[in-house]
């Protein structure tokens, strides 16, 4: 297996869909409302142009909008999703750095705690930011060991973010900012928390990933030493 290929079976297992269903050249996704990453169709070795309709009518007749996810090296499949008019969306970005680098960094006191289940305070604050019962449900789907961890910066809750492990790699989800409480290195605190709780499972590496939108976001991972790998992105019908 490549490790591009363990990334991403990895990011599936601690961010599952409801079900993942085989068809001719591609893998379908139900995500139940929780997002295009739990609900996007993949390619598989050996796909071909005819599958790609058939995988569209299939997604089409469960009510759900033709959407597929378009890895680094799908440069046919985008090619041909291009060709059909399939709009790209969220370019993504994937970091990854050993847990090793950043669990022997010593975070203050009562700023991250790492528990299971989240409070109802981080449920507010994911709602607040959008991550709604939906996508919270892809957490409760996820593979043990996982945690939420809970920022505190100046004797307030701050910051909520979801992290789970899959065969030494953990990944963080949902990482949210209470807007009052941004630019103030909690976020960097959080990360550091979960990459401690993530050693202590067995992880060797902790990964993320964030929209090339999101620069905020690849701000924090690059300042915290996390290597920017290929991605993703989607392409879908309009």
């Amino acid at each position: 297996m490549t490790d591009a290929a363990a990334l991403e079976l990895a990011s599936e297992a601690t961010w599952p869909p409801v079900r993942r269903v085989e068809v001719p050249g591609f893998d379908l996704r139900e995500g139940a409302g929780g997002g295009k990453r739990v609900s996007a169709a993949t390619a598989r070795p050996g796909w071909s142009a005819t599958q790609i309709d058939d995988a569209a009518a299939a997604m089409r007749a469960r009510g759900d909008a033709p959407l597929f996810r378009v890895r680094a090296d799908d440069i046919a499949l985008d090619t041909e999703l291009a060709a059909r008019g399939y709009g790209m969306v969220d370019p993504t970005v994937l970091f990854v750095a050993p847990t090793a680098d950043l669990a022997g960094i010593d975070v203050p006191r009562v700023t991250a705690f790492c528990l299971w289940e989240p409070l109802a305070i981080q449920r507010e604050m994911w709602a607040a930011g959008g991550i709604g019962a939906e996508r919270r449900a892809v957490m409760a789907r996820a593979v043990s060991p996982k945690t939420s961890i809970l920022g505190r910066i100046r004797d307030k809750p701050g910051g909520t973010a979801f992290c789970a492990v899959s065969d030494g790699i953990a990944f963080v989800h949902a990482l949210e900012i209470v807007a009052s409480q941004r630019r103030q290195g909690l976020a960097r605190w959080m990360m550091i928390a979960a990459a401690q709780w993530a050693a202590q499972e067995g992880a060797v590496r902790i990964a993320a990933l964030c929209t090339e939108a999101n620069t905020a976001a690849a701000a924090l991972y690059a300042h915290l030493g996390f290597a920017r790998q290929a991605g993703y992105h989607y392409r879908s019908a309009t």
